[in-house]
């Protein structure tokens, strides 16, 4: 069957990652970034640390840091237990291993921990969750989905992908979307309806390599920009 998951889960990936899941360039870094779904991944911590302008919107956040610890802790135990178990369907080359994944996912939600009760007060961590974002017209450049659209496809259907993009297009100029595989490893079932959608709305539509390829065929990213 491959990797499953019976409901979306609280999982955070490194700044790095970020970095060339979205091939984000220098220039990208400088502008106002909305990064959706973010969880406890350690992109924000970081950017903002090197001066960067990045709000993180998810549902999670409602709660404190020791409740989201502990959430993270119950999640840990699934996620590596199926990495074991699918572990031919990853490629370990720049992660060597099941435990080195291990430590770098919890050095970086640890990360995220660390920020969460300043960043909350300061704004950068809202809480909130896709299809409807609290943000007004164009207040973002980049919309960022790491891991969610698309690879929860199972469990969120087409009209929401496109719901939840349009949403994203509405604050933010332009949206990337990595990685466009399912849990098990699949193409999205969703991926065709969606890019047909927004090709025939008025859209530029692009799928684009990236450097990042850790979930085997996982290295693909959507981006959808306003015309």
């Amino acid at each position: 069957m491959g990797f499953t998951l019976e409901k979306i889960v609280p999982w955070g990936r490194s700044f790095d990652e970020y970095i060339n899941m979205f091939a984000l360039t220098g220039k990208d870094l400088s502008v106002r970034i909305l990064s959706c779904g973010d969880g406890p991944a350690a992109f924000n911590a970081t950017l903002t640390k090197r001066g960067g302008s990045v709000v993180s919107v998810d549902p999670v956040y409602a709660f404190d840091a020791a409740q989201i610890q502990h959430r993270i802790a119950e999640t840990c135990e699934i996620v590596m237990a199926q990495m074991h178990k699918n572990k031919n369907d990853y490629i370990w080359e720049d992660i060597p291993s099941v435990e080195a994944l291990g430590k770098i996912r919890i050095s970086a939600m640890e990360d995220f921990l660390a920020d969460f009760a300043n960043g909350k007060r300061e704004g950068r961590y809202v809480t909130g969750e896709l299809p409807f974002l609290p943000f007004e017209n164009g207040q973002f450049d980049i919309a960022l989905s790491s891991h969610f659209m698309f690879l929860y496809s199972a469990h969120l259907p087409v009209e929401f992908h496109i719901q939840a993009i349009r949403e994203m297009l509405r604050v933010a100029r332009e949206v990337r979307i990595f990685p466009l595989l399912t849990l098990d490893g699949a193409l999205s079932p969703h991926f065709p309806a969606v890019n047909e959608y927004f090709s025939t709305h008025g859209f530029s539509v692009n799928s684009l390599h990236v450097r990042y390829e850790f979930q085997r065929g996982g290295n693909q990213m959507l981006v959808i920009r306003s015309a």
